[in-house]
């Protein structure tokens, strides 16, 4: 059954419903549809790109094969052990992923574990991989947010700027969760700001990846611009995760602790003069030769447009003092 999700301020109202469509009785919601559009789109840009950065594309469906599955299952565990009370009591719900209860945060920490083994396997750097592969997180987060506004989910706070967004289900939660905030006011669609801030932290890092020199520079550098990010849009959000009985939100913890330890990774990086190690040659082979003939192809093409050019220029030249040697002539 659908829904509507209005934006009062902005005069917009939209009819949205959780399921994008049915199977063989089998309902698709559009959280774990589009989340794995945005997964697969990362590992499209990432082999798409691997030549370009002198990576590997094999290797990168290699890391992708071992850490997205990895992510989906960080994801999951770290959601459902913070809402332990309940899972404990409702063991077949653990599984129940198409509606909701994945945290951002284990599904980073399960993608890097994941990474590790493989490059562990592989017997390749961590921090090479690291690097070029933590580019295309912000991006899957940037796309997979948009999961939560089908679910009517991951909101803050009441507001009254123009953006806020309202619902009956919206409005359910509240008067259940939050009794001292008025139900019948929009709410901040925090999922739209981390969405927002996401993808402009995809580009920043593409940009740091193209011009860093340092090992882990890259891999710093995410985790200080999101764990900003998310320290303070945890603050406003009416659906945090608690630490035990306290009032201490997890994510706002562990962004503290990521953007300190992003900071000192690159200090530390700078210091010891940590450099990128380039992947083994034998990895690189077949990646190197196709971008290298490719780069041949191109010198040809250049080489033959400027030949071209000098004759047609020659010939121009030759025309022109044909015609002055006959006006000589008569």
């Amino acid at each position: 059954m659908g829904s509507e999700v209005s934006f009062p301020g902005l005069g917009i109202s939209v009819n949205i419903d959780s399921v994008a469509f049915t199977i063989f009785g089998l309902d698709i919601a559009w959280y774990g549809l589009i989340i794995s559009c945005g997964m697969a789109l990362c590992v499209i840009l990432a082999m798409s790109q691997a030549r370009k950065n002198k990576f590997s594309s094999e290797l990168v469906l290699d890391i992708m094969i071992v850490s997205v599955p990895m992510a989906l299952i960080g994801a999951r565990l770290y959601y459902v052990l913070s809402e332990w009370s309940y899972y404990s009591k409702h063991l077949s719900d653990i599984f129940a992923i198409r509606d909701g209860g994945l945290a951002v945060y284990g599904g980073v920490l399960g993608a890097f574990l994941g990474n590790a083994i493989m490059m562990k396997i592989r017997k390749i750097p961590f921090s090479t991989c690291a690097d070029y592969a933590v580019v295309y997180i912000p991006l899957g987060q940037a796309i997979g947010r948009w999961g939560n506004f089908f679910n009517e989910e991951a909101f803050g706070t009441t507001t009254t700027l123009p953006w806020g967004m309202t619902s009956n289900k919206i409005q359910a939660y509240l008067r259940m969760n939050c009794p001292e905030l008025d139900s019948t006011m929009p709410v901040h669609p925090t999922f739209l700001y981390e969405s927002i801030c996401s993808f402009i932290i995809f580009f920043v890092l593409m940009h740091i990846r193209m011009k860093s020199k340092h090992a882990y520079e890259t891999t710093a550098s995410y985790m200080i611009l999101y764990g900003i990010v998310r320290f303070f849009l945890e603050g406003i959000r009416t659906d945090s995760l608690y630490i035990g009985n306290t009032s201490i939100r997890t994510s706002q913890l562990l962004s503290l602790i990521l953007v300190i330890g992003g900071i000192a990774l690159i200090i530390v990086s700078h210091k010891l003069n940590w450099t990128r190690k380039p992947l083994p040659e034998a990895i690189l082979a077949k990646d190197v030769k196709l971008f290298e003939e490719e780069a041949k192809v191109e010198d040809a093409k250049d080489a033959k447009d400027e030949s071209s050019t000098i004759e047609a220029n020659s010939e121009n030249e030759a025309a022109m003092s044909t015609e002055s040697n006959n006006e000589d002539v008569k």
